[in-house]
C-alpha cells in the first residue's frame, strides 16, 4: 500500500492502463511500451517527488524510480489490474526504429532476472577471490555448493532466456523454456563431447547431418529459437480446433522447433555469435586504450537514454564464446566517475536536500546503481556529470591498456574487482582494472570539488558577513539594474514594491537572509521569502518566464523550509531561457515596502552572492500603521 498513490499518479500520466502495451522494470526504472506516446505526460510525471526522471528512448516510456522500483512496479501492476505479464494488447501501430525495437526486445528479455544475474556474478567473483586467498579449496564441499549456486544461472541460461523470450514474443513461455532445456540436456552435451573426439562418427536427424555445439551459457540461439517457436505457436493455434490447440500446438512446436534449432538455428546463431565475439576482439585489439576511453566516456550517456541494453548481449556473448569479456571492466570507471562527482557534491553542497540526495546516490552508485546520482544530482548540475564522464574516459583508457577482463557475467560495481581475477591468479590485469576505476572515481571527485559546483550554483556564500536585521544580501551574481529600468511595467512602476533588479551571470539563487520560504511558484521561476525580522521578499527570475512552465528551473527548497544566508534556493538554465527568447532580468522586490522608511541599494553596478544588496530602515510604527490603514 505504501506505493499505491505513486502508482495511481504514474498510471494517470502514462495515459491510463488502456494505453499500456507492456510493462517491465530493470534495476531502477519502469519501462512502459505505450500504444500512443502522445497520451503520456512526461513533464507532469517529473513533478512527482517519487519520480527521479522520465526518459523516452528506444520505443519505451521509462520512469526512473530508484532502488525500490520493484515495489512500485508491483503497485502499478496491482493498480492497473495486470497479471504476471504485460497486457495482451496488439501494438499494430508501432513505428519504432529498428534500433528501438532491438533495445526493447533485449531489455524485456534480460530485465526480469537482472537482480539474480548480478548476484550470481558477484558470488562467482567472491569465490575466485576466496580461491586466490586460500580461504577455500576447489575440492571442498563448501566451494562446490557455492559454485553451483553461482553458476546455475549461467549454465542453464538458455532455459531462463527461453522463458523471458517466450513472454516477450507473446507465446507460451513454458514451451520456449523447454526448448532451452533441450539445448543443455545432458544427452546433447554428451553428444557434443563425443563429436569432439577424433574419429567420431557423424550423427543425423532423419538423414540430415547434425552439427553439435555446447549451448550451455549461450544467448543468441535460444532467442532466435523462441521467436520461431512463438510464430509457429500462433499459426498453429489459429488452425487447430479449440479443443485440440492446448496440447497439439505445444506438440507441434516441440517436434518442429527443437530439431530445427539443432539443425539450422543453433549452428547459424552460433556462427553469428562467434563472428560478433571475434569482431569485437578485432576492434578492441586495434586500440584498446581508445575503446576503453570511448566506453568510459559514453556509457552513462547510453544509460540515460536506455541504449546500454544494446551492448548487454555482446558482453554475454563474449563470455559464452571466449570465456572472458573486456567490455565490463571498461565500464567500471564510468560508474565510479559518477560516484566520485556525487560524493564531491555531498561534501561541498550547503543545501541539505541536495546533500542528502548526493550522499544516498553515491552509496547506491558504488553498487552499480547510478541513475539516482545521474538524474538526481550530477546531470541537473551539468558539470559534475561531464566531469564524471571525463573521469570514466581516463580510467577506461587505463583499463583498456591493462587488457583487463572479467570471467563471469554481472554489472559494473565494486564487486567487479573480484570478477577480474584471472583463473591463473592475480596479475597486472587486475591491478590495471583497480587503478582505472580508482582514477575514474578520483578525477570525477576532484574535478567536481574544484570546478563542478560554482557554475552549477552550489558555492557557499562568503562567510563571516555581519548581516544586519534589515539587510538583504545579494541572492545572485550579476549586473545591477534600477527597478524602473526593468522591461516590465508592473515591476518598473513599483506596484509590487520597491527593490532592485539583477541580470544574472550564473545559474543560481541563494537565500539573502535568515528566514523561511513563504511561497514557491509551481513553475519554480519565482520564490517568496520572509525574513526573521519581517522582510517580505519576492525573487522573480526573468521576465515572462512563467510561460516556460518550469522547464529550465529546479527548486531546492519547499514552502515552509528554514533558510540561512547562502542556502541554495533555485537553479536555472540561463542559456535555455535566452534561447527561448526571454529576458533574464530578475526583479528582487520588497513586497511589504510600506513597512520601511527607506530602501537603499548598496550594490552599485555589480552584485556578488552574499554581498550586501539592499538595506532597509524601519519606519516609525505610527507612520507604518497609518499607511497600512484601509482608505475610506
Amino acid at each position: 500500500m505504501e506505493y499505491q498513490a505513486l502508482a495511481k499518479d504514474i498510471l494517470g500520466h502514462v495515459g491510463g492502463k488502456e494505453n499500456i502495451v507492456s510493462l517491465v522494470h530493470c534495476a531502477t526504472r519502469l519501462r512502459f511500451k505505450l500504444k500512443e506516446n502522445q497520451k503520456a505526460d512526461a513533464e507532469g510525471l517529473k513533478k512527482n517527488p517519487g519520480v527521479i526522471m522520465v526518459v523516452e528512448s528506444g520505443g519505451q516510456f521509462q520512469v526512473v524510480i530508484g532502488n525500490h522500483v520493484h515495489d512500485v512496479w508491483q503497485a502499478v501492476r496491482s493498480e492497473a489490474g495486470l497479471g504476471d505479464g504485460a497486457p495482451a494488447a496488439a501494438d499494430k501501430g508501432d513505428k519504432t526504429s529498428l534500433l528501438g525495437q532491438l533495445i526493447d526486445i533485449v531489455s524485456a528479455i534480460f530485465t526480469p532476472f537482472i537482480g539474480v544475474l548480478a548476484a550470481s556474478g558477484i558470488l562467482k567473483g567472491l569465490l575466485a577471490l576466496a580461491l586466490v586467498c586460500g580461504w577455500l579449496s576447489p575440492d571442498g564441499g563448501t566451494y562446490k555448493i557455492w559454485f553451483a549456486a553461482s553458476d546455475a544461472l549461467f549454465y542453464f541460461l538458455p532455459l531462463v532466456l527461453g522463458y523471458t523470450a517466450g513472454v516477450k514474443f507473446g507465446g507460451n513461455p513454458f514451451i520456449t523454456m523447454v526448448i532451452g532445456g533441450a539445448l543443455v540436456h545432458p544427452m546433447m552435451l554428451e553428444a557434443f563431447s563425443a563429436s569432439q573426439q577424433a574419429g567420431a562418427a557423424a550423427q543425423t536427424f532423419l538423414g540430415v547431418p547434425v552439427i553439435w555445439f555446447n549451448y550451455s551459457a549461450s544467448v543468441i540461439p535460444i532467442i532466435f529459437a523462441a521467436w520461431a517457436c512463438c510464430w509457429l505457436e500462433k499459426k498453429s493455434a489459429r488452425l487447430l480446433p479449440a479443443s485440440m490447440k492446448n496440447f497439439f500446438a505445444p506438440l507441434i512446436c516441440l517436434a518442429a522447433i527443437v530439431p530445427l534449432t539443432f539443425l539450422v538455428i543453433g549452428p547459424v546463431a552460433t556462427w553469428l555469435s562467434q563472428q560478433l565475439a571475434h569482431g569485437y576482439q578485432w576492434i578492441y585489439a586495434l586500440a584498446p586504450w581508445l575503446a576503453g576511453a570511448a566506453m568510459g566516456a559514453l556509457w552513462q550517456v547510453c544509460v540515460i537514454f536506455g541504449l546500454h541494453w544494446g551492448l548487454v548481449p555482446l558482453m554475454f556473448n563474449n563470455l559464452a564464446v571466449l570465456g572472458h569479456d573486456s567490455m565490463l571492466p571498461m565500464l567500471l570507471p564510468a560508474v565510479m566517475g559518477q560516484v566520485g562527482a556525487a560524493f564531491a557534491i555531498f561534501l561541498r553542497s550547503r543545501d541539505l536536500r541536495q546533500k542528502a540526495l548526493a550522499g544516498s546516490a553515491a552509496t547506491a552508485g558504488i553498487f552499480g546503481i547510478t541513475e539516482p546520482a545521474v538524474y538526481g544530482v550530477n546531470l541537473p548540475l551539468r558539470r559534475p556529470f561531464i566531469f564524471g564522464c571525463a573521469g570514466g574516459a581516463v580510467g577506461g583508457a587505463i583499463v583498456g591498456l591493462s587488457d583487463t577482463h572479467v570471467y563471469s557475467a554481472g554489472f559494473a560495481n565494486i564487486f567487479t574487482f573480484a570478477q577480474m581475477i584471472p583463473p591463473g591468479g592475480v596479475d597486472a590485469t587486475l591491478w590495471g582494472g583497480i587503478v582505472g576505476a580508482g582514477v575514474g572515481l578520483l578525477l570525477g571527485f576532484f574535478l567536481t570539488l574544484v570546478a563542478g559546483l560554482p557554475a552549477a550554483g552550489s558555492e557557499p556564500a562568503p562567510a563571516g558577513l555581519d548581516v544586519g536585521e534589515y539587510d538583504v544580501l545579494s541572492p545572485m551574481t550579476g549586473s545591477v539594474l534600477p527597478l524602473e529600468q526593468v522591461p516590465d511595467t508592473t515591476f518598473a512602476s513599483g506596484l509590487l514594491g520597491q527593490g532592485v533588479a539583477i541580470i544574472p551571470a550564473e545559474n543560481s539563487v541563494y537565500a539573502p537572509f535568515s528566514g523561511t520560504v513563504s511561497s514557491l511558484f509551481q513553475t519554480r521561476h519565482a520564490i517568496g521569502l520572509l525574513s526573521d525580522s519581517g522582510i517580505e521578499l519576492l525573487i522573480h527570475v526573468g521576465i515572462d518566464t512563467v510561460k516556460l512552465d518550469g522547464k529550465p528551473f529546479t527548486a531546492h527548497v519547499q514552502p515552509g523550509d528554514r533558510v540561512a544566508p547562502g542556502d541554495l534556493l533555485l537553479t536555472f538554465d540561463r542559456q535555455a531561457i535566452l534561447n527561448a527568447g526571454y529576458d533574464l532580468t530578475t526583479p528582487i522586490i520588497i513586497t511589504n515596502s510600506e513597512n520601511y522608511g527607506e530602501i537603499i541599494t548598496e550594490a552599485a553596478g555589480a552584485a556578488a552572492v552574499g554581498k550586501p544588496l539592499l538595506s532597509l530602515s524601519e519606519r516609525p510604527k505610527a507612520e507604518a500603521a497609518t499607511l497600512a490603514a484601509p482608505v475610506g
